[in-house]
């Protein structure tokens, strides 16, 4: 299998909306009584191919929020071909799997809870997807993070090979 290349993305100039998809209340006991702090994982992405998630930890939920918002912007690029994705993938993260494939125009994001924000932060709007394993958010958002950054589009394709786009296709 070809190496993965992450496409990078700068974060200027982007207009990206966030999504929380889980917050997580931890307490730590001490003598004094129950210490309480908050965690949030949280994708952003600007609805056009552009995804990126992040975790942030803090004393309250704002504060928990805004950190994972900013540790969100380690940000993809992700292939769209007529709103959905170019081909089936699978994507892994510790005990989460996830399962994709494209969708015909129309079927809309058939997917859980927390694959369902990752796609719409994406962009994608038509997509059968499966997760198995793990339904711990953080691992099914990972998980897709994963398969998401191991799409390759056929231009990708003809380019990695050193061939031309209708070689790709006819072989």
């Amino acid at each position: 299998m070809a190496t993965q290349t992450l496409k990078q993305v700068k974060t200027t100039d982007l207009e990206l909306k966030e999504t929380v998809v889980k917050i997580n209340r931890v307490a730590k006991v001490t003598k004094g009584g129950r210490t309480f702090s908050f965690n949030a994982i949280v994708v952003v992405g600007d609805g056009n191919g552009i995804v990126g998630h992040g975790l942030g930890k803090a004393g309250e939920v704002i504060d928990a929020i805004q950190k994972g918002i900013e540790d969100a912007k380690n940000l993809i690029k992700v292939p769209i071909i007529n709103s959905s994705i170019p081909h089936e993938q699978y994507g892994k993260y510790s005990g989460g799997f996830v399962f994709m494939k494209p969708a015909a125009h129309g079927t809309g994001v058939i997917a859980g809870g927390a694959m369902r924000a990752v796609f719409e932060s994406a962009g994608v709007h038509d997509v059968l997807a499966k997760s198995k394993g793990s339904s711990n958010p953080h691992n099914v958002v990972k998980a897709t993070i994963d398969a998401l950054s191991k799409l390759r589009d056929a231009y990708t394709v003809a380019e990695q090979r050193g061939v031309s786009l209708s070689k790709v296709f006819n072989g």
